[in-house]
């Protein structure tokens, strides 16, 4: 359900700029290409009216930053109102769409059915839903029974709000194991949402040693670990998750095993704070490496496209 072939795929439906390493195409990266899903569907917050949502995101897609955005994340509970909208937009290609479960399981083939009958407006890569953080393998064969296998089921096991939960990590293997793409929860409008650097290592080496890929949500609102002086909450990095995920790869030993040797490497990555540095670390990266970054690093939920493009340009990354 989701492997290598599986990432290329969902990419090719959000970006045209080729499969080509580190190299930059029409000035954005293959590293960076399609890797911010709009994510203002789903942010915490007033509820957003869909017709500035909709608009904001088609001009985002056309402008200076378009080539970084991937997906639009639809919670299926407004699918036919997104769905309305677009038929009164009608845009010039099918918008690729990362669809939200909301409503239950049991919603999603009838979610599935009106996307494929609407495939002129838009196209449907992933499938997202919340899962129980002990996750077992009776509600992963319920995913596999409603998500077709040219979907890639996005499966979140709910992290406790306390770090060093075990149960959490065996549900997040189970993900894995099963064939669905894992994803991390990287913030949230309380500070049990946003994860320690303890557990996201652990994350991030489960998914290197297991040779999948996953997803990133929202909360990663700036390039580097920082303290949100407002409500105090300490923010990952989206540099310091790419950066953890190079260096995961080269340490993931090849028989699978997650060693704490491999766990602390990617421990140091998350507690770096100087962005400088870390867009350094990215901007040397080999093509075959920034390759394989990004078929373990999906793409990343954001608020606020259009601020992270502009920081990534002065970052010298685009």
């Amino acid at each position: 359900m989701d492997g290598p072939a599986d990432v290329a795929r969902y990419r090719a439906l959000v970006s045209t700029v080729p499969q080509a390493g580190g190299a930059p195409v029409d000035g954005v990266p293959t590293l960076l290409a399609g890797i911010l899903d709009d994510a203002a569907l789903v942010s915490p917050g007033p509820r957003r009216e869909m017709a500035d949502v909709v608009a904001a995101h088609l001009d985002a897609r056309v402008g200076e930053h378009g080539d970084l955005l991937g997906a639009l994340v639809v919670p299926v509970s407004r699918l036919q109102e997104f769905v309305a909208e677009l038929v009164k937009r009608r845009p010039s290609a099918p918008l690729p769409v990362a669809l939200s479960v909301d409503t239950g399981l049991g919603g999603v083939p009838k979610a599935l059915s009106l996307t494929s009958s609407r495939a002129a407006l838009l196209t449907t890569g992933t499938v997202e839903m919340p899962a129980p953080h002990d996750v077992d393998s009776v509600w992963l064969e319920r995913v596999t029974e409603f998500v077709p296998d040219e979907v890639v089921a996005v499966v979140e096991p709910r992290r406790p709000d306390v770090d060093g939960s075990q149960d959490w990590i065996d549900g997040v293997q189970r993900v894995v194991g099963h064939g669905c793409r894992p994803k991390l929860r990287c913030g949230g409008d309380r500070a049990g949402a946003f994860p320690g650097v303890t557990d996201v290592s652990r994350f991030l080496a489960v998914v290197a040693a297991s040779g999948r890929s996953f997803t990133a949500s929202i909360g990663l609102q700036s390039a580097a670990r920082h303290v949100d002086p407002e409500t105090g909450f300490d923010h990952h990095g989206w540099l310091n998750l790419m950066v953890a995920v190079t260096r995961a790869l080269r340490a993931a030993p090849s028989d699978g095993d997650v060693s704490d040797e491999l766990v602390e490497e990617v421990r140091h990555a998350l507690e770096a704070t100087d962005a400088d540095a870390l867009a350094r670390e990215m901007g040397a990266v080999d093509e075959a490496t920034a390759t394989r970054v990004r078929a373990h690093l999906s793409s990343f939920g954001s608020t606020a496209p259009a601020d992270q493009g502009a920081e990534m340009a002065r970052l010298g990354l685009v």
